[in-house]
């Protein structure tokens, strides 16, 4: 145990010349000198007792929900904008507006409209509307990523105000998913470009004002079909900077934020009498990628050796500080069809060792090879690599880190331009088993998909195209574990761990819960306390 203190703190130094100062029952505890600052900030802000002030670090790009594909936007939109269909705590989908649905066939999904929804302006909700929303899309009137979701819909019909039919061109199982909450909401009928400057949906909330870089103002929609909303309003505060964030949460001048905040800082304020944390398993996964094109990586030896020369323990417990759990798949364990029936890699240097001498990489001067690996600029990743880089030392295998501002380096991973990287799927993208395909498959290469590795398996290809045109959920599940249980041999990624979810939040809060995705359905629920 001492030893796992000693490797985190080692990285820690390194990587951003700060000091272990203090002791925790966790282990030692970061205090940068911004977070004392904290204990000099004024506490006495009021805010409006009306409107609960979020945090968000950065504006949303654009709130029309065709378009929108950042987190701020998607989850902002599911406030402002109702799907056809929602999603249960197994991301199993469920009605939404549309109360039922029927599959008669193959290619064909009738969707049946929940009555006397409107939008914001009063206008009713129609099926017209429905295929307004998703023609845009598949007639090129709007152009973005998420008009491949709809690639395999031929038509839209309508034969009545209250139903809709999506025919297909050929059978698909992943429709219901991509017509859900998160993916899409319906707009009014006719909706073109000024529906990215004042959105106009039917959810619970509906939209004031948006000023770039500084907030986001939404009200309750008393008119709501569904159990309407207990805040009369909703103002999204811009603070990109963390150490602001805190300084607002502290004084009050904000009610609370989302995975925003280190979890160090996160320590910090829930020692704060008038803040508290609420934390929940999440679906965000850190993984780390490899390039199997590399002379060195293609060896799926190494990529084993490499797997149990990990210890996730001294990151997830001193850097994350226990808000994290380890990962044995990229889907999370929320999912339906989520298993851990899989090879698993517990930390075994020697093992390492053995693998890597039986593949012929002996050591020379106490280094095997060397391995490049691409990161951000981000602190909490460069940590991370840090205590990655002594752990792979620890088997012979020399890591060099090569760090860029994020917008370069991801322009590197999407081209497959790496050796190493490492990343999250956030924001729902590994909540459906779609992600296997998106990721995985054969077909996936960059630039047309995610499959940034190179990865190729004929047999996992099969597996990936046969579940995703099987209708029966539970052979689904089948065909989708046995694509895990491949992947956990193969190792195209190695997964790290689930990320929680942690919210911190004044006193004045009452009422929330978080979902395993992290997004803002919580304000459809939250309240606050009169003074």
């Amino acid at each position: 145990m001492i030893r796992l203190r000693r490797l985190a703190a080692n990285a820690q130094t390194r990587a951003s010349g700060a000091t272990w100062a203090g002791m925790s029952p966790r282990g030692l505890l970061i205090v940068p000198v911004v977070v004392c600052l904290l204990l000099l900030a004024s506490c006495s802000s009021k805010l409006d007792p009306h409107t609960l002030v979020m945090i968000i670090e950065s504006s949303p790009t654009n709130l029309d929900p065709r378009v929108g594909v950042d987190a701020q936007s998607e989850r902002i939109d599911e406030l402002i904008f109702d799907a056809l269909l929602t999603r249960d705590e197994h991301l199993n989908v469920q009605p939404g507006l549309a109360e039922r649905w029927e599959n008669p066939d193959p290619r064909t999904f009738i969707f049946h409209l929940h009555p006397g929804v409107k939008f914001h302006d009063g206008r009713p909700l129609t099926s017209r509307d429905v295929k307004w929303t998703f023609d845009s899309l598949l007639q090129g009137n709007i152009r973005n990523a998420k008009t491949s979701s709809y690639r395999l819909v031929d038509r839209i019909e309508t034969p009545d105000d209250s139903t809709v039919i999506f025919r297909l061109k050929e059978r698909t199982a992943t429709l219901l998913w991509s017509l859900s909450e998160g993916a899409i909401g319906i707009v009014p009928y006719g909706s073109g470009e000024e529906m990215t400057r004042a959105p106009v949906g039917s959810g619970p909330f509906r939209f004031v004002s948006a000023e770039q870089d500084r907030d986001v103002v939404l009200e309750r929609n008393p008119d709501y079909w569904g159990e309407k909303a207990h805040l009369e309003r909703v103002r999204f505060l811009v603070v990109p900077d963390m150490t602001t964030q805190a300084l607002e949460l502290r004084k009050g001048s904000a009610d609370l934020a989302i995975n925003a905040l280190t979890a160090d800082m996160v320590l910090t304020l829930q020692r704060e009498s008038k803040l508290e944390v609420l934390r929940a398993p999440g679906t965000a996964l850190a993984y780390m990628a490899f390039n199997l094109r590399d002379p060195i990586l293609k060896d799926v030896r190494v990529r084993q050796a490499l797997a149990y020369a990990i210890d996730r323990g001294p990151i997830i417990d001193y850097l994350l500080r226990g808000f994290a759990r380890p990962a044995a798949s990229t889907l999370p364990v929320q999912s339906w069809a989520y298993t851990d029936d899989v090879q698993t890699y517990k930390h075994d240097p020697q093992r390492a060792r053995q693998i890597l001498d039986e593949a012929g990489y002996q050591l020379v001067n106490g280094v095997r090879f060397h391995l490049a690996m691409k990161t951000s600029t981000d602190e909490s990743t460069r940590l991370m690599v840090a205590v990655l880089q002594q752990q792979l030392r620890d088997v012979g295998i020399q890591l060099d880190i090569r760090t860029f501002e994020f917008a370069t380096f991801f322009s590197y991973v999407t081209k497959g331009a790496f050796q190493l990287y490492s990343l999250r799927w956030v924001g729902g993208s590994n909540e459906d088993p779609d992600i296997f395909e998106h990721a995985f498959h054969s077909g996936q290469f960059p630039p047309k998909g995610a499959n940034r590795g190179f990865y190729s398996n004929p047999v996992v290809d099969a597996l990936i195209d046969q579940a995703r045109i099987e209708m029966k959920q539970n052979r689904r599940k089948q065909l989708y574990g046995e694509v895990q249980r491949i992947l956990a041999e193969d190792l195209p990624y190695i997964n790290l761990w689930y990320l929680d979810n942690v919210l911190v939040h004044t006193s004045r809060v009452k009422n929330l819960t978080v979902s395993p995705p992290g997004n803002y359905d919580f304000l459809k629920t939250a309240e606050l306390a009169s003074n």
